[in-house]
């Protein structure tokens, strides 16, 4: 077992520097090869990869299969504590899209996890959404200031 862990670790390692070489990503075999090594260190359960990977299927995915695994991915990030999983996830339930409304108070319980661990934009973000309230979600005047006194103490 801790063999097949090493194995994952290097490749992962190997594919993220390999990320810097153009060439690797715009050759279908070596980026086919490079999403595995994202894959199978995603699926031992490091938060820090499978928020890096989750971003990466998010963003630069191809088709809906791929933006749910991102999604997917995220949400395990986000549960573990990895406090940019927790932003984007608020992010995407604000906006919503054609399946889902934008929900407040989702975007609301993600920005909380992504602010307690230390995100200083979902602070930010969580204040205005007191403050304004929105898409469910009430106005609170003494969550807002907190949150936006949270955010100055985090550096914005």
């Amino acid at each position: 077992m801790w063999l097949w862990r090493l194995r994952a670790r290097l490749g992962y390692l190997c594919a993220r520097r390999m990320l810097h070489w153009s060439w690797c990503v715009r050759q279908p075999r070596v980026w086919h090869w490079m999403q595995g090594q994202f894959a199978r260190m995603a699926a031992l359960g490091d938060p820090a990869v499978q928020c890096f990977y989750g971003h990466l299927l998010l963003f630069r995915g191809q088709g809906l299969g791929a933006r749910e695994e991102g999604i997917r991915l995220l949400r395990l990030a986000a549960t573990a504590g990895d406090a940019k999983a927790g932003y984007q996830l608020g992010v995407l339930s604000l906006a919503g899209d054609s399946r889902q409304a934008p929900d407040g108070l989702e975007a609301a319980r993600w920005w909380r996890l992504a602010a307690d661990a230390g995100h200083p934009l979902a602070s930010r973000r969580l204040a205005e959404l007191y403050r304004d309230g929105g898409h469910g979600q009430a106005v609170d005047p003494t969550l807002a200031e907190r949150y936006a006194a949270r955010a100055r103490e985090l550096g914005l």
